[in-house]
């Protein structure tokens, strides 16, 4: 006669296997790009591009190869308003040349969806909720926004969205789009310094700003390394002016 174990411990037996089933990763990496009104089109390729280029450049496969474990979990993900966050890349375990070249490939070939007015309050938690429900666990995690704007016009609040994803234990940071050929710098306030009081935190977080066109791909590459390699820049603004660590080194939330 077989004897059947009870459900419990079948379940017990099981919950090891379950537990491990995550794949360990040197970093989870959200990549929130801006697809709101003011980036047309256009714009949204030349965005891709830039990523596209920056991850599967030598810089970054570098980064990513001398890490603990040699590998990185990346999403790309275009928000729009507050029920328009476009997950264009699914979660990919990026280590080495071919899975970067396979997460570009995706990333140029994929349609757009995400549109509507700045909902950065929303964009911040669905990067929380992307990080905590994938399959992989990350020696660290991080969620990245780009922007060309930090106004927040609908959905929860940046300053309630932004501590919910702190108390997680995720570092934001943030790309400061300010290049002419997209939507040029907001005339009313500085960008930057907006970057830096409302949307990043953690743990050396800090700012990388796009100025111009020739600009991006260098500022996208450069701030993936140094998330990558986890390697905290003099300042919170990395990269500006063209001119890296330029300010003084700010206060670490």
């Amino acid at each position: 006669m077989i004897k059947t174990l009870p459900v419990m411990l079948v379940l017990l037996m099981l919950w090891p296997a379950a537990a491990s089933a995550q794949v360990e990763t040197d970093l989870e990496l959200v990549l929130l790009a801006d697809a709101t009104g003011s980036i047309d089109d256009a714009e949204i390729l030349f965005q891709r591009r830039g990523y596209a280029e920056a991850i599967t450049s030598q810089q970054v496969l570098n980064a990513i190869a001398n890490n603990a474990l040699g590998s990185i979990a990346v999403t790309y993900v275009e928000w729009g308003n507050d029920v328009w966050q476009d997950v264009v890349v699914e979660w990919t375990l990026v280590d080495g040349a071919d899975s970067a070249q396979s997460f570009a490939d995706k990333l140029m070939a994929a349609p757009r969806r995400a549109r509507g007015r700045n909902a950065i309050g929303s964009a911040l938690l669905f990067g929380k909720a992307l990080i905590e429900e994938n399959d992989f666990a990350g020696l660290r995690r991080v969620i990245d926004l780009s922007a060309d704007s930090a106004n927040n016009w609908n959905g929860p609040p940046i300053g309630f969205a932004r501590q919910q994803v702190l108390d997680a234990g995720i570092v934001i940071n943030g790309l400061a789009i300010l290049c002419r050929q997209c939507s040029g710098r907001p005339v009313s306030y500085d960008l930057e310094a907006a970057f830096a009081e409302r949307i990043i935190g953690g743990p050396g977080s800090f700012i990388i700003t796009a100025e111009n066109a020739a600009n991006f791909a260098v500022a996208v590459r450069r701030k993936l390394v140094l998330e990558i390699g986890d390697t905290a820049p003099a300042s919170r603004y990395a990269l500006r002016n063209n001119a890296p660590d330029t300010l003084q080194q700010g206060e670490r939330q």
